[in-house]
């Protein structure tokens, strides 16, 4: 008897020291208790009043958990979600610890003025305005010329060619001769013989020449009437020359065209007198300052701009035709307008959405129209308003979950529709074991799985086994997955043996 009692209060001993050894370790190791399904979700809403419908981490929001822990995916405590956030289907809660650890950083929508700038790229041209030809007054022969080759510098005034005028002669002699007699009424002939002169084409300083000297002047030189480069030289030295044909065009580089190339969406902001600033690689850190002289009306095809024209000064002749330039245009108003950072937008393709951050650590999605951007801030003409705060950080993150979470509440109250049916899967393997509802079999491959052989169960299905099997059988069974992805039987029966094979 002493000894059964010894015996019994041994083993009353030890499971004590079991279960107490087992209490300080889940407390040490923060194990949940076993408890029944729902009861951690009803402990939390019983500590804050609140129902908990299920935990997640905010970071892979399409999993759900049906109690508190560490994520599996990141270095954090999952976050649980309450019933009375359920209501609106955008918007969600997020813990200020959980905000800390995303990085979540809000700005005040301002309203203030704002001026538009369009930021482009253009190319240094000649300013067709700055265009001289020079051309034969009268027709004779190139006997000398001073400049020999395309884009040569001249500056005004310098000599560009001779030509020798036959004509000319003769209306000069014709002119000395009258200035020269002393009959009455020569003066009339004489002032006729100058317009005559003039009527030639010859200059006044040829024929001021021609009257302090005395002597007939044969050759006509040709002078540049403005600085510049020569475009085009259309005569060589002996060459015929007959009235009113260019022999030479030259580029004026006082000023320039910079011809930008604006996107047609950004055309409304550009007008003729909008300031412009132009920067070329030549002259890093210099700024050339101008106007727009003209938004040309044809957009091109390919590129969907249009042309502005831009007029540059050029004093020292440093801007080249040809030069790339990085163009900013500035119109002369600015316009008051709401203001929100231009990272805090969020691009879907269709539609444009900035994350609203409301009181109690809550957020949610809002569709805007925006206009323009400059500074790194974008107007919002419309669903904002001065003094809401915005998310410019981690936005991306909120907007998945709140996008995840309409569709959910919207999956949870539409009606039940038809599932689609299931996949069937075909398979051979033996019995290992008959359950209450499950059958465990050894089977070979399964290639619509592309699963290798394994020991595995499946679900009986809710009218029990057709045929009867029993364990160590070898059976062909089909099977699919049923709605709680579970692999649930749908036929199963002996395996037909071949004539004269053993089993």
């Amino acid at each position: 008897m002493n000894k059964t009692i010894t015996i019994v209060i041994a083993l009353a001993m030890l499971a004590l020291g079991v279960g107490g050894g087992y209490w300080i370790a889940a407390n040490k190791l923060n194990i949940p208790e076993r408890r029944a399904p729902g009861a951690m979700a009803e402990e939390t809403g019983s500590k804050t009043g609140r129902k908990v419908l299920y935990w997640h981490d905010p970071m892979v929001p399409g999993q759900r958990f049906d109690k508190p822990g560490r994520s599996p995916f990141m270095d954090m405590d999952l976050v649980p979600v309450y019933a009375d956030e359920a209501g609106d289907a955008g918007t969600i809660t997020i813990d200020p610890r959980v905000q800390h650890n995303l990085g979540v950083r809000t700005v005040e929508v301002v309203r203030r003025p704002l001026a538009p700038k369009v930021a482009v790229v253009a190319a240094v041209a000649y300013d067709e305005r700055a265009v001289a030809v020079v051309s034969a007054r009268a027709a004779g022969f190139i006997d000398k010329l001073y400049v020999r080759a395309p884009l040569e510098a001249v500056r005004a005034g310098q000599p560009l060619a001779e030509i020798l005028a036959p004509e000319w002669v003769a209306a000069q002699e014709e002119y000395l001769a009258l200035a020269a007699t002393r009959v009455p009424d020569a003066e009339a002939l004489r002032r006729a013989a100058r317009q005559r002169l003039t009527v030639l084409g010859m200059p006044e300083e040829t024929i001021r020449a021609l009257e302090r000297d005395g002597k007939v002047h044969p050759r006509v030189l040709l002078t540049a009437p403005i600085s510049g480069v020569i475009g085009e030289l259309s005569v060589r030295e002996g060459m015929t020359a007959t009235v009113g044909l260019p022999l030479l065009r030259i580029n004026g580089l006082a000023t320039v065209w910079v011809n930008a190339e604006v996107p047609e969406a950004q055309a409304a902001l550009v007008r003729p007198g909008s300031g412009v600033t132009a920067r070329v690689a030549a002259y890093p850190g210099e700024m050339f300052t101008g106007r727009v002289a003209a938004l040309l009306p044809e957009v091109s095809a390919t590129t969907r701009t249009l042309k502005a024209r831009i007029e540059l000064a050029n004093p020292k002749g440093r801007l080249s035709p040809g030069m790339f330039a990085s163009v900013e245009l500035t119109p002369g108003t600015t316009q008051d307008a709401l203001l929100v950072p231009t990272e805090a937008l969020i691009q879907t393709g269709k539609r444009q959405v900035i994350i609203l951050a409301l009181d109690g650590g809550k957020f949610r999605p809002v569709e805007v129209e925006t206009g323009f951007e400059a500074d790194g801030l974008t107007v919002i003409s419309k669903g904002l308003e001065a003094g809401q705060k915005v998310v410019v950080s981690s936005q991306f993150l909120i907007d998945s979950e709140a996008s995840l979470k309409a569709t959910l509440s919207r999956m949870e109250g539409a009606e039940p529709a038809v599932a689609p049916r299931a996949e069937r899967h075909r398979g051979e393997g033996v019995i290992e074991e008959i359950g209450k509802d499950e059958v465990t079999l050894s089977h070979g491959p399964i290639p619509s799985l592309n699963w290798g052989a394994m020991t595995m169960g499946f679900k009986l299905p809710a009218g029990g086994l057709a045929g009867e099997v029993k364990v160590g059988e070898r059976v062909v069974f089909e099977f699919s997955a049923n709605a709680r992805g579970e692999y649930e039987l749908s036929a199963i029966a002996p395996q037909a043996v071949p004539q004269g094979a053993g089993r």
